[in-house]
């Protein structure tokens, strides 16, 4: 519970430097796109740029590309057969790779808001303080989740993802009940994606389990 609060807290502490008003627009204007898509996976932060504003996805990433390299790479299936301590080398250089995607991302972020005027002082200053404070916040979310794997309470990456989208949940069915109130969604859609929803979870919880 305590690390989700933490997260919950990171997603809502802004990084310096920047106009609230016109990041709030842009995210407005692109709530239906790839940046509404990466806010989602964010839990929010990323559309308030706070320091767990990449959230956990360059660690997935990065995790996803040494799964994939895992198939090809002699040097990797090597490591995969000596067991434990094969592992904790192969998630040694995933978290290097997950510093790499963090700042790499970071940086492109930074410049991309820099471009749209949203950055108050967009000088070389502004590039350093955010690109550090998103990278930190984001090696920092893949040590908590780690902590909680560890500890044995569950999957610590898998709990971030969970919080992040159920975040976004009260926000989403506000929404849906608004449009039903007004006309624009008709009761029996509200109760197919309902349906939808009841049995994609039962069908993933069944297999998993």
């Amino acid at each position: 519970a305590i690390i989700l609060i933490i997260y919950r807290l990171g997603a809502h502490v802004p990084v310096p430097g920047l106009d609230p008003v016109k990041l709030s627009q842009l995210f407005n204007a692109q709530q239906n796109g790839i940046l509404g898509l990466f806010n989602m996976f964010s839990g929010g932060a990323l559309g308030r740029f706070a320091v767990f504003a990449l959230g956990i996805m360059p660690y997935i990433s990065a995790s996803i590309i040494f799964q994939l390299f895992g198939v090809l790479s002699p040097k990797l299936i090597e490591l995969k057969k000596e067991g434990e301590a094969g592992q904790r080398k192969i998630n040694e250089y995933t978290r290097y790779a997950t510093l790499l995607l963090s700042a790499f991302q970071a940086l492109g972020i930074t410049k991309m808001l820099a471009a749209e005027g949203i950055a108050l002082h967009p000088g070389f200053s502004f590039y350093i303080i955010s690109t550090i404070t998103l990278t930190t916040g984001s090696m920092f979310l893949m040590w908590l989740g780690e902590q909680a794997t560890e500890r044995g309470i569950g999957n610590g990456i898998s709990m971030i993802i969970f919080a992040s989208i159920v975040s976004g949940l009260p926000g989403a069915i506000a929404r849906i009940l608004d449009q039903a109130r007004q006309g624009q969604m008709q009761i029996i859609t509200i109760l197919l994606i309902a349906t939808v929803i009841i049995i994609v979870t039962t069908f993933v919880v069944f297999v998993e389990r």
